[in-house]
C-alpha cells in the first residue's frame, strides 16, 4: 500500500515539479521521463508532462503533432496533459494532429475519438507504407506556433509519461524549429495525395549528406522524403561515429544489424552495426546500454557477437513491475541517445536497426556542444550504474522477454 501511494504521490507532483528545474544550453532544453518507482529522475532536468503543458498553455496560433499512435488513459499524469491541448483547441489555437495507419492498430479507438473532438483540431491518418513500401512515422515531435519544437522518444503514450524511461528535447533554435516544421507540412501533404489515390513525389532522388561539423543540427529519414536543408539520418550517424576518438555511449530501446521486414522475417541491416564495429576496431570504447526487450531472437545472438568485441561494454536494463502489477508495453528503457567523446550529444527517435533511418520517418538532433553532450553522458550513467542494468552474459541464453503479456 505504501509503495502505491508514493507511486500516485510521485505521478500527482509531475505537473508541479518548480519551473527553475531545467536543463538547458542556448536553443535546447533536455527532458526526461523517469518512471515512477524508480530513482532515475533528475532534478535539474524537467518532465516531458511538464514541457507539454507549458507549451499547451502557450500556444497562441497553431499545434501540430506528429505521432505514431495514440493511447490516452483516464486519470493518468498523460491525461492532463491532454486536457491542456484539449483547452487549446477551445480557445481558438488551430491544431493539426498526423498519425501513422500502422499506428491506428496500437492505439485505443477512445482516445482517437477524444482527440478528433477537440474543438480545432485537424486529425488525419498517413499511411506512411505508400511512401517507402515499408515505413512508419516513428517520429515523435510537436511544434508550437513555429516557434518552438519537441522531439523525443516520447510516444503519445500514458505510459510514456510514467512508467518507461525517455528523453527528448525543447527546442527553440529558429533553424531547427523551422525544418521540423516543413517535415510535418511534407508528411500533412503527402497524406492530402495518398488518400486520394494519388503518388506522394520523392523530394530527393540523391542521399543529401549533412554537414556534420554545425554546432547544431538535425538529421531525418527517410532521406527522399525529407526537406531541403535536412540532412539524411541513415548517412549521418556512420560520419559521426567514424569522428569518434575515445568514447562512444549509447543508450536504446533495441539495436539490431536487422529489418522489420514484412511477414515477420528480418532482413540483414548492416549499415550502423558496421560503423558501430569499425569505431571499436579502431580503439574507441563502445558502451551500449539496451533493454530488456531486445534480447528477443536472433536479436540475442547479434548482441553477443558484438560484446565479444574488444573495447566493447554491453549492459541490459530490466526495470522492475509496478507495484500495481503487470502493465504491457511499459517498464522499459526507450530513450535514443548517443554521446561521442564527452563533445558531441545525440537525441533522436529511432531505434538503431533497419527499418527506421532508411524507411520511416524519424528525427535525429546532433549538438556539439560539451555541457550538452557530459549531461547527457551523465544521464546515461545513471541508468548504467543502477542496479538495473546487468552486464550482457554471452554464455547465457536469455528468456524471451515480458512485452505485451507477463507469460
Amino acid at each position: 500500500m505504501r509503495r502505491i501511494l508514493i507511486s500516485t504521490l510521485v505521478a500527482a507532483s509531475v505537473l508541479a515539479a518548480p519551473a527553475y528545474a531545467e536543463f538547458a544550453i542556448p536553443g535546447y532544453e533536455l527532458v526526461q521521463t523517469a518512471p515512477v518507482e524508480t530513482p532515475l529522475h533528475s532534478d535539474d532536468l524537467r518532465s516531458a508532462a511538464q514541457v507539454w503543458t507549458e507549451l499547451f498553455d502557450n500556444a497562441k496560433s497553431e499545434i501540430v503533432i506528429g505521432q505514431f499512435y495514440a493511447v490516452i488513459k483516464p486519470g493518468s499524469v498523460f491525461e492532463k496533459v491532454v486536457e491542456h491541448l484539449e483547452a487549446a483547441g477551445k480557445r481558438g489555437v488551430k491544431i493539426r494532429f498526423l498519425l501513422d495507419q500502422k499506428g491506428v492498430n496500437l492505439s485505443e479507438q477512445p482516445s482517437i475519438e477524444r482527440l478528433k473532438a477537440i474543438p480545432n483540431m485537424e486529425f488525419r491518418v498517413l499511411d506512411f507504407n505508400k511512401l517507402t513500401g515499408n515505413g512508419i512515422i516513428h517520429a515523435k515531435y510537436l511544434v508550437v506556433d513555429g516557434a518552438t519544437a519537441y522531439i523525443g522518444s516520447q510516444n503519445f503514450d500514458w505510459r510514456s509519461f510514467e512508467h518507461i524511461h525517455e528523453t527528448g528535447l525543447r527546442i527553440t533554435d529558429p533553424k531547427v524549429v523551422g525544418q521540423v516544421l516543413a517535415i510535418f507540412n511534407q508528411d500533412w501533404r503527402a497524406q492530402a495525395l495518398t488518400s486520394q489515390g494519388q503518388t506522394a513525389p520523392a523530394l530527393n532522388a540523391k542521399t543529401v549528406t549533412a554537414d556534420i561539423h554545425q554546432n547544431a543540427f538535425l538529421l531525418s529519414s527517410p532521406n527522399q522524403y525529407n526537406p531541403a536543408g535536412v540532412g539524411d539520418s541513415e548517412t549521418g550517424l556512420p560520419a559521426l561515429l567514424a569522428e569518434a576518438k575515445e568514447e562512444v555511449r549509447i543508450q536504446l530501446l533495441d539495436y539490431a544489424p536487422l529489418s522489420y521486414g514484412p511477414k515477420g522475417t528480418r532482413p540483414y541491416y548492416a549499415v550502423i552495426d558496421n560503423a558501430v564495429r569499425a569505431a571499436a576496431n579502431r580503439g574507441v570504447k563502445i558502451k551500449l546500454m539496451v533493454s530488456n526487450w531486445n534480447l528477443e531472437k536472433p536479436a540475442q545472438a547479434y548482441l553477443k557477437s558484438l560484446a565479444v568485441l574488444p573495447n566493447v561494454e554491453i549492459r541490459i536494463v530490466t526495470l522492475p513491475v509496478a507495484s500495481t502489477g503487470f502493465i504491457p508495453f511499459a517498464r522499459v528503457i526507450h530513450s535514443k541517445t548517443m554521446v561521442i567523446d564527452n563533445q558531441i550529444a545525440w537525441v533522436g527517435t529511432s531505434n538503431w536497426s533497419g527499418g527506421y533511418m532508411d524507411l520511416s520517418r524519424n528525427l535525429e538532433v546532433v549538438m556539439r556542444n560539451e555541457k550538452m553532450a557530459q549531461r547527457l553522458a551523465a544521464l546515461q550513467e545513471q541508468t548504467w550504474s543502477s542496479s538495473y542494468a546487468q552486464p550482457l552474459d554471452i554464455n547465457k541464453q536469455y528468456p524471451k522477454p515480458a512485452k505485451g503479456s507477463p507469460e
